[in-house]
């Protein structure tokens, strides 16, 4: 069975999803023609755009099970005022025709959007949380998360996407997890790069020769094409080597005195976790002869990752400004101060967000398109990105002139699927 088309774009219905085609269908919303449709149809019409935005995985009766008629709001109230009186001015001069001060008249406060509410109790679930709190790029990737094992709530992993949260309740996702759902995808280069480069692989090579009719042999000739096998294996082995040669480099910066005695903290930090990666890079050179491509460009980046390393080090001073030095002429461990500094902050960057062709998005990171539209965070929740973490802080409220359930529908339109619902009931 063919699966449903979520954004249609000749009746558009708007999803919670970052999709380019949810963002066209929203900026082409028009309010509905209501002149020829009886209240009945303005009702269900209503209902049925709403519940493709709020819900959309949950069941019509699960979630007339969830509706209330009561809906949560608030009344800002001027803390100042009522520490400073009980109230006796508002009952001062009744039925004498007095005029308050127009300084003191109360002010009008905006009317506060009681049935953007209506689907209030969906922002419990945990799908919904992830997705508002810009961990995942749509509820229906959100579910995926949960149902995968990748959520945990208040320490503990949790399995079940319906969860309902309670205030106070701290959930977080793995960082892969985010990256992926929030980052950039690779491009049709990259993906292209790796098909030819598995197709290449002697384990293909290997099963489509078994496929094909048994032939026979014959006597190698002149003009037979070398094996590429005895180049595999050595470009793997000049690979390791020089994965080894790199790593006992950084040793020796680590071990030599003249250096360690002129390094900070933060600097012997970062050669530790260079060693770190070329130790992780070595214990996966079993599998170095099936994308010897990718072991060349590797080994280019960590090498260029140690001479940044050992230029960051400055261990020599700059010559002094009277000579005249060539710049090409300087050794690694010369530099000039703008230079050492434009170097710490290109590591610096290198370091938080890394090149690693083993990952499935895009890298560097880098966010997806067409996210700008979607970067908010509800006022109910408090979100540590860096932690790709989040609290639960209380249930969604509404306010004079504003409301915390994020929606693309009009008031008079939640206000037809409220009373709907309100029928059923």
């Amino acid at each position: 069975m063919r699966a449903k088309r979520p954004y249609c774009l000749k009746r558009p219905k708007f999803r919670q999803s970052w999709n380019k085609h949810n963002l066209y269908n929203l900026s082409r919303a028009e309010p509905p023609n209501i002149t020829i449709r009886t209240f009945f149809q303005q009702k269900w019409s209503a209902k049925s755009a709403a519940r493709a935005y709020h819900g959309e995985t949950v069941k019509e009766k699960h979630w007339q099970r969830m509706f209330r008629r009561r809906l949560r709001s608030v009344v800002p109230m001027d803390h100042k005022q009522l520490a400073r009186s009980d109230g006796y001015e508002q009952a001062e001069g009744r039925g004498s025709g007095l005029e308050p001060h127009p300084d003191n008249k109360p002010r009008s406060l905006p009317k506060t959007p009681y049935m953007h509410q209506t689907f209030a109790p969906l922002e419990r679930r945990l799908d919904t949380a992830i997705f508002r709190s810009m961990f995942a790029s749509s509820t229906r990737q959100a579910r995926q998360f949960v149902i995968h094992g990748d959520v945990k709530v208040n320490g503990k992993m949790m399995i079940y996407p319906g969860y309902l949260l309670n205030p106070g309740d701290m959930f977080q996702v793995e960082p892969e997890r985010v990256l992926f759902a929030t980052g950039a995808s690779k491009d049709a280069r990259e993906r292209r790069a790796g098909r030819v480069a598995r197709k290449k692989s002697p384990n293909s090579t290997a099963t489509s020769q078994d496929s094909l009719p048994s032939e026979p042999t014959s006597a190698p000739t002149s003009e037979d094409p070398p094996s590429t096998t005895t180049t595999d294996s050595s470009s793997s082995l000049t690979t390791k080597e020089t994965l080894q040669s790199l790593l006992s480099q950084a040793k020796t910066l680590l071990t030599t005195p003249a250096s360690v005695s002129t390094l900070s903290g933060k600097r012997k930090q970062d050669l530790r976790a260079f060693q770190r990666l070329l130790k992780r890079t070595l214990s996966r050179s079993r599998g170095s002869n099936i994308f010897p491509q990718q072991n060349t460009t590797l080994t280019d980046s960590l090498d260029a990752q140690l001479q940044e390393l050992t230029q960051k080090l400055n261990l020599n001073p700059a010559p002094p400004a009277e000579a005249k030095v060539d710049p090409r002429d300087l050794g690694p461990e010369t530099l000039t101060p703008e230079n050492s500094s434009l170097l710490r902050k290109a590591l610096a960057e290198a370091r938080e967000n890394p090149i690693d062709v083993t990952k499935a998005y895009a890298t560097p990171w880098r966010p997806r398109p067409y996210m700008s539209a979607f970067a908010f965070i509800p006022r109910y929740l408090e979100v540590h990105h860096r932690i790709c973490s989040a609290v639960y802080l209380r249930h969604p409220v509404a306010r004079p002139g504003l409301t915390e359930v994020p929606t693309p529908f009009s008031y008079e339109q939640n206000a037809l699927s409220f009373n709907w619902y309100l029928r059923r009931r």
